[in-house]
């Protein structure tokens, strides 16, 4: 029980190191179906919670593009706008429009059935936080 108790304590230690970074690192035409850009700037094996992997990445985005609807099973991931306008939908959840400063969340397992530009003529950068389990799949096409 202690291990587990310190093990959810770590990774809340974990999630809000995550968010203040993400918050320190905010000042600091192609086919609809295009792959972001992805720049990995940080990747760390948790040892001490389960064994977890943290991913940093930052993503771009052409005007008007976007991915399938997808899951990524054993990772909990978290979303920030840096800049340009983004649409994502989780779930059941409601279609949401973010701008530079705007954050959304995909629980594991969750449906990602929309991620996309939502401008036509701008790109849109936005950081992608993932805390995930290293045996399952990263992404699972829909």
């Amino acid at each position: 029980m202690n291990k587990t108790i310190a093990s959810h304590a770590a990774f809340g230690c974990a999630t809000a190191l995550l968010a203040s970074l993400v918050t320190y690192l905010a000042h600091a035409q192609a086919p609809a179906n295009a792959p972001a850009r992805q720049t990995e700037l940080f990747k760390k094996t948790m040892s001490d919670v389960l064994g977890r992997e943290v991913t940093i990445r930052r993503l771009e985005r052409d005007p008007g593009t976007g991915s399938a609807p997808h899951r990524h099973p054993g990772s909990h991931t978290f979303g920030y706008v840096l800049e340009g306008s983004y649409e994502v939908k989780v779930g059941d959840g409601p279609l949401q429009k973010l701008g530079p400063g705007g954050t959304f969340y995909e629980p594991p397992g969750a449906l990602h059935a929309v991620s996309r530009n939502g401008s036509s003529t701008r790109p849109v950068k936005y950081l992608v936080i993932q805390v995930s389990d290293p045996t399952q799949p990263q992404t699972v096409p829909e």
